[in-house]
Formats: structure tokens, C-alpha cells, sequence
């Protein structure tokens, strides 16, 4: 199969590799020349140190080679997704499938990154949403992974899960979009505010309650949007969430741990060095908690550390002292 990947971050270029594993034929769009050069030259992408990129796999600069393909993949950061979407919106064939690979909420207009590429791709592409457990890291050194593909059209997301699965990567089908990507954009906000607690010290006890509590939040706000309450429990909720909180390959966590540490948020975010997508989602979930009439504490509480100058430790009491009640319904 010719498939196009549209994004030579970790994820995409990870992505990529596994495809060509398959045997496919795969090629990688980043989005200048110079880049491009850069990385057919070397074969190594920079944020995946020590790790050799296949020769088999393409690196271009030319988005109108996507309309050669079959499969395109979209894994840009969740701010470039719609800029990205509407680019290569031309240079679709007219039966390609699409998957986002991108885990967010555009801050504007609440839209999940599935509806943004399919309002630009137009009808006759099935657009679906990988997600899961899945560090680029770990995916391109060809360890053990497992994730998920929502799609509406279930035999769309039958048929790739075909194309990626091998002995290393393994793929559920689900329908639940919305519950699937709603997972993947939290988990990010949830790992910042766990990190800060890890930065501060905090104990084992109190980062379990909080890991807790923030599926309890993700749960209610899919609900409210349409998901289903099975899908946080899974690979897309309870997984990411995991993997996010507790990884150092997280860049989510280690600015929340340097935030915790009392670097102020922009530190943070430039000590990382790349994208932090739970800063961008932080302030969409917000968006949708006030509209929606939501009671999220727990993401209200990263939302003013990160946009309204709180300390961390400002936000800890408030939450323990919260009015008491059952922690399901009775």
C-alpha cells in the first residue's frame, strides 16, 4: 500500500517506520525543504536519538505527493492540524483513508482533530483516530505496543488495523470516536498536573487519588459529548493516562514535574524543548467544562496553574477539602 504521513515529529516519523516494517510503501512529509534534506541525509530524525530510519522510507517537502496515496496520516501538533488538514485537503484521492495520529481539542472551537480533517477532506473518506498507550520511543525501537482505532465505519478501521498491526503493534477497533479522542486530549492536561505533584514531592497516596479522580473527570466529560463511559476504562483512557503520568518519555509530565519544582510555565515549557500538547488542551477542556456546566476540579486546577499564574500548592487544599460524597452512585 502507498501511504503518506504528514508530520515528521517523534510520532509520525515512529509511525512511518513501523509502516515500512510492514512492507508498505511510505513516505514522510515535513514541511520545508532544508528539513527534508536534512533528514534524507542523516537518516536520523533528532527527537528519536540512536534510533536509524529505514532507507525504504520517502522524506519530501511536497504535499501534492499525498495524492498518491491510499492511507494518509496525519500526525502534526494539534495547532497545526487544521492548517495541515486544509493544505493537503487538495491532494487527496478521492477514496483515500484518513487517519489522525494527533491528540487534542482545538482551543477555538472545541472541535476533535477527526472533525477538522473531514470538514476539509470533504464526503467519501472514512477519517479515523489512532490512539493509546503509544511513546514514539518505544514504538520506532520496535517494542511491544498496543492502541486503539476508532472509526464510524468499522470495516474503514477493520482494514487498517490490518495495515499496521505486526508481532510488535497491536490494534483494538472501536466505534467510540469521540471517547477516543476526548481520552487522548486529557490524558496530556492530567500528566501535567501529575507531574507538578511529582515535582513537589508529593506521596504515593495522593498521586493515586488524583490519577483516580482525573478518569472519573475524563469519564463525565465524554459522557456529556457523546462517548461511552467503557471507553476511558480501556486503552485510550486508563492506558494513555498511564503510560503519560508515569513515563519519563513524557513531555507532558516533565513540565509539570519542572512547574511542581517552581519553574514558572513558560521555563517549563522551554526546558522540555518540544511540543507540550497538555498545554493546548488545557485550555480547551476549560472552554468546554464552562460551557457545558461540568464540574472538573482537577482540570480547573491545572487550567489556573498554567493560565492564571497558581502555584501548584494553591490548588492542593481546595481539592482535599471539596464537600464530601459517594465516590459512585449509590
Amino acid at each position: 500500500m502507498n501511504i503518506f504521513v504528514a508530520g515528521s515529529g517523534a510520532w509520525g516519523t515512529a509511525l512511518a517506520m513501523l509502516l515500512v516494517d510492514n512492507h508498505h510503501t511510505v513516505t514522510l512529509w515535513t514541511r520545508t525543504a532544508e528539513k527534508a534534506a536534512a533528514i534524507r541525509a542523516a537518516r536520523t530524525n533528532p527527537m528519536l536519538a540512536g534510533v536509524t530510519m529505514p532507507d525504504a522510507l520517502a522524506v519530501t517537502s511536497d504535499l501534492s505527493l499525498a495524492r498518491q496515496a491510499e492511507l494518509v496520516l496525519l500526525a502534526v501538533p494539534s495547532y497545526a492540524l487544521r492548517e495541515t488538514a486544509r493544505a493537503i485537503a487538495p491532494h487527496l484521492a478521492p477514496d483515500a483513508i484518513l487517519v489522525s495520529a494527533t491528540k487534542g481539542i482545538e482551543r477555538e472551537t472545541n472541535a476533535r482533530m477527526t472533525e477538522i480533517i473531514a470538514a476539509y477532506a470533504g464526503p467519501g473518506h472514512p477519517v479515523l483516530a489512532l490512539s493509546g498507550p503509544t511513546h514514539a520511543e518505544e514504538v520506532s525501537r520496535r517494542m511491544a505496543t498496543g492502541c486503539v482505532i476508532a472509526g464510524h465505519d468499522l470495516e474503514a478501521a477493520k482494514y487498517v488495523r490490518s495495515i499496521f498491526m505486526n508481532d510488535v503493534f497491536r490494534i483494538y477497533v472501536t466505534d467510540d470516536v469521540t471517547g477516543v479522542e476526548l481520552c487522548g486530549a486529557f490524558k496530556n492536561v492530567a500528566a501535567l498536573g501529575f507531574g507538578a505533584l511529582h515535582g513537589m514531592g508529593a506521596g504515593d497516596n495522593l498521586r493515586a487519588m488524583y490519577v483516580t479522580r482525573a478518569i472519573s473527570e475524563v469519564a463525565s466529560l465524554s459522557i456529556t459529548l457523546g462517548g461511552r463511559r467503557d471507553t476511558c476504562f480501556g486503552l485510550a483512557g486508563v492506558g494513555d493516562l498511564i503510560v503519560t503520568c508515569y513515563s519519563a518519555h513524557s513531555r507532558n509530565q516533565r513540565a509539570g514535574e519542572y512547574i511542581g519544582r517552581g519553574e514558572s510555565v513558560d521555563e517549563a515549557l522551554h526546558h522540555v524543548g518540544a511540543v507540550v500538547e497538555g498545554y493546548y488542551a488545557a485550555a480547551s477542556i476549560e472552554k468546554l467544562r464552562r460551557e457545558l456546566g461540568l464540574e472538573l476540579p482537577v482540570c480547573a486546577a491545572i487550567y489556573r496553574v498554567l493560565y492564571e499564574g497558581h502555584a501548584p500548592s494553591e490548588e492542593i487544599t481546595p481539592l482535599m477539602r471539596r464537600a464530601g460524597f459517594a465516590e459512585f452512585r449509590l
